[in-house]
């Protein structure tokens, strides 16, 4: 096979047997700077300190003793590099060829080892409202898992669900005061956002209030009494809600845990420590000290002997390396709770659980930290209600894609309009949320997302869309299966996709190597734009049948690849638009 990880391998092995010495990975090729000087080059700085040369030196004295093959016909020294250059034929062929004969497995590589990971996100909070800031962490760690399952991980997806805290019991504080005789609407998990709301104002300047929330914890804790069960009841009013947004978003988990599964469970645990010392009280509280580790104090239990997020952390934690057998633990949550989880997995490695330290061949804990979502008009915050909530997102996103696509298909039924808008506007929201790196700010505009031109996942379903149509134009879906000279690609045009088409499994590594999808989605828009720049200055199918049947080759490589990345972000490509 002429992919391009072969060629690279192969070069290597060439390299070396010329030195006699086993000295040059794949690794350490590079693409040179201009395409004049070659496909691949080799910076010689390593090799002339080992066999004591100059650079330019050593680049000379591989010229003509490395040998070449049918793929890799080239070799020349400039300045401190060798450099090779391919047969551009041969090239495309095993480029094409590999990618119209995989499929939805091109890209796909074992570098994971089928080392099983754990991916949580998703961690919302039952009784606050759904908002656009949840939906950068539900695409971020659905994306991750698809990554790292192409790069040959056994991916596991969890969710775990704040259902027992003090939000909580604000929510149930205020529903009994204003709501608990009023007619409750369809949607109930949404209303119960807007009460979370409500109940941040009304207790802002309410000390009596705030009191009585302490007490309405309390009741939920202690598992009996009218404020349990009506926790029992709401909870399930969230959690249905959460079920309905995965679904529409397509994101499904292995598991889902709940906070409240490991209150008492942890409690035990937290007994055990304070027993040992390991935790100690401070002021009534009960806290881990962690300040000569640089990490500051970590409150465990409030005063009032209510639990925090450690509580249920540390026995989850436990749970899953020894029930899951996992040997890596990622947790997917915004850079504010950076120091948090510095203090969480320093306790757990301190119990001997697992390692912060990736590679170490211990059980590994990470933290895939992303900053906040903002919108146009500024910062969010669900305590003043200040946010775009999903539900509204959603409907709003759904009427405009589907003007949208009403406009372009007035002959088109309704059914066939929402299954089209309802694909947009999932890539729309996903690749917003992907395309930018996570440690930068997202400020959000769904009009901008939406958008059929630039940076976003309406270009990119657009563009596969076009190829499609150009293939019913062509009546060919079987381009494989027919004989095709790839010495008919001779455009430089051409030449610059099937490059890029070869670079795609490189991207899928770094991608996973990194927990970046941006880097899928910066290379998918590239692709689209180099294929849309080809396609208008170059004739596909009003040319000679055998330049027609290798162009058309080239360009369902180009969809079939497009279709691959886009779902390693979650997104799903579009027939017709």
């Amino acid at each position: 096979m002429n992919t391009l990880d072969n060629i690279k391998q192969n070069i290597a092995e060439m390299i070396n047997r010329a030195l006699k010495k086993d000295l040059v990975k794949p690794s350490d090729l590079v693409y040179p700077p201009r395409p004049e000087f070659g496909d691949l080059s080799l910076p010689c700085f390593a090799l002339a300190k080992e066999f004591k040369k100059t650079a330019v030196e050593m680049g000379e004295f591989l010229v003509g003793r490395v040998a070449l093959n049918e793929v890799v016909v080239g070799s020349k020294a400039i300045g401190p590099f060798i450099n090779f250059t391919f047969n551009k034929q041969k090239f495309a062929q095993g480029i094409i060829e590999e990618i119209l004969k995989t499929k939805d497995q091109y890209g796909l590589n074992k570098t994971g080892k089928n080392k099983k990971v754990m991916i949580e996100f998703s961690n919302a909070n039952t009784h606050k409202e759904y908002h656009v800031g949840h939906l950068r962490n539900i695409c971020y760690g659905d994306a991750v898992t698809k990554i790292l399952a192409a790069n040959g991980y056994k991916a596991l997806p969890v969710s775990y669900i704040n259902d027992f805290g003090i939000h909580v019991a604000k929510t149930l504080w205020a529903f009994n005061k204003f709501y608990k005789k009023e007619k409750l609407p369809l949607n109930k998990g949404y209303f119960l956002g807007k009460v979370y709301v409500r109940a941040c104002q009304e207790l802002e300047n309410n000390e009596a209030g705030k009191i009585e929330t302490g007490q309405v914890m309390k009741n939920i804790e202690s598992r009996q009494g009218a404020d349990y069960k009506l926790w029992q009841r709401t909870r399930k009013w969230s959690i249905d809600g959460f079920s309905k947004i995965y679904k529409e978003l397509g994101v499904k988990f292995d598991q889902v845990f709940y906070e409240n599964e490991y209150i008492d469970k942890g409690l035990d645990i937290v007994s055990r420590l304070y027993a040992k010392n390991f935790l100690i009280k401070s002021q009534g509280a009960v806290i881990a000290d962690l300040e000569k580790y640089n990490l500051g104090v970590l409150v465990v239990l409030r005063s009032d002997g209510t639990a925090l997020y450690p509580v249920a952390d540390l026995p989850l934690a436990e749970e899953k390396f020894k029930k899951y057998k996992i040997d890596r633990s990622i947790y997917v949550v915004d850079a504010r709770q950076s120091l948090y989880f510095k203090q969480l997995f320093k306790i757990l490695e301190l119990l001997g659980y697992a390692s912060t330290k990736l590679g170490t061949g211990k059980k590994e804990m990470l933290h895939l930290s992303y900053e906040f979502v903002k919108l146009p008009e500024g910062m969010m915050s669900s305590r003043t209600g200040k946010v775009i909530t999903y539900e509204d997102l959603r409907r709003e996103a759904m009427e405009k894609a589907a003007q949208e696509t009403k406009k372009r298909h007035k002959n088109w039924n309704s059914k066939k309009i929402i299954e089209v808008a309802d694909k947009l506007v999932n890539g729309a929201i996903k690749f917003e949320m992907l395309k930018v790196g996570a440690g930068k700010v997202i400020t959000f505009d769904i009009d901008q997302a939406l958008r059929f031109d630039g940076y976003t996942a309406a270009y990119l379903q657009y563009t596969g869309a076009r190829i499609e149509s150009i293939l019913k134009k062509a009546k060919i879906s079987k381009a494989k299966e027919q004989k095709v000279n790839f010495g008919n690609l001779t455009e430089p045009k051409e030449n610059n996709l099937v490059n890029k088409l070869a670079k795609y499994s490189e991207i899928v590594k770094l991608a996973g190597k990194n927990y970046d999808p941006g880097e899928i989605a910066k290379y998918l828009f590239e692709l689209a734009q180099e294929l849309n720049d080809y396609y208008h200055s170059v004739q596909v199918l009003k040319v000679k049948a055998e330049i027609r049947q290798a162009r058309l080759a080239l360009i369902m490589a180009v969809k079939q690849t497009l279709a691959n990345g886009l779902k390693l972000l979650g997104i799903e490509t579009i027939e017709e638009m």
